[in-house]
């Protein structure tokens, strides 16, 4: 396949109980030996935000965006659904799907739930990495999180702050405010130290949602982690800097970065 052309989407629902889960799939031969990478969004969100991610990864690899219970149109679980279980949900998901090892990329409270299917699939990951990763210990209360998110807006583009919006009116206001008392309490600081798979930290460098200061304190009590910063960017790095993060990203794996 031609570099720089987008590769055909497929998509398909994968269901654990009243869980329902979106795998949005691509790829392409690969050119050198590279596990599948996995895309899961954050809190209120979808896949939308990932494609322009997703497309540039898969133009050397596989790649599938992950819509979890309750985002992105999936209908809501039938009983309040904790970090824990969302994070083992999707490990039987990616198992279901046979692509282990696989590279685990979370943002922002997706990064809470790749983290916690790394810790509780070890074999099943080769990689973890997280982009923009909550909760800030300098902001973990809802007023200071609403605070932070608003400031990020004002340094989004007009289409990512679309895009963020619309999302989370599709997510819904219950669920939203479910799903950010587990994020609020969720111990990542912790369970980084329990990560047997290296960690990429990646933040947007005006990023205020995920300090500096913060992501070095994670980095600091995993095993093996680093952390990069994407120049100019704010908490959706991904999406505007598409290239610099899926660089980090294919570095951090170990293979060279598609041209």
């Amino acid at each position: 396949m031609t570099r720089g052309v987008s590769p055909e989407r497929t998509e398909q629902r994968i269901v654990r109980g009243s869980l329902q889960f979106r795998v949005v799939s691509s790829g392409t031969p690969s050119s050198v030996s590279r596990p599948p990478i996995v895309l899961v969004h954050g809190i209120g969100m979808s896949h939308r935000y990932l494609t322009r991610l997703h497309d540039v990864l898969a133009a050397d690899g596989t790649v599938f965006s992950i819509d979890l219970p309750g985002y992105g149109g999936m209908p809501k679980p039938d009983h309040d659904v904790d970090v824990a279980e969302m994070a083992a949900e999707l490990a039987s998901v990616l198992n279901s799907l046979d692509i282990a090892p696989a590279v685990l990329v979370g943002h922002s409270m997706g990064a809470q739930w790749v983290v916690e299917a790394a810790c509780q699939s070890p074999g099943s990951v080769a990689g973890v990495v997280v982009i923009g990763p909550v909760s800030d210990d300098r902001h973990r209360s809802f007023p200071a999180q609403a605070s932070v998110l608003a400031l990020d807006t004002l340094g989004e583009s007009p289409i990512t702050n679309a895009i963020v919006f619309t999302d989370y009116i599709r997510c819904g206001v219950p669920y939203y405010l479910a799903q950010v008392r587990h994020m609020l309490t969720y111990p990542i600081e912790q369970r980084v130290g329990d990560l047997a798979a290296p960690l990429l930290i990646i933040r947007g460098e005006h990023d205020p949602i995920a300090g500096l200061s913060w992501c070095r304190r994670l980095a600091a009590r995993a095993g093996e982690a680093a952390v990069v910063m994407i120049p100019g960017g704010h908490h959706v790095a991904h999406r505007t800097a598409p290239k610099a993060v899926a660089s980090a990203i294919v570095a951090h794996i170990g293979v060279p970065a598609a041209v």
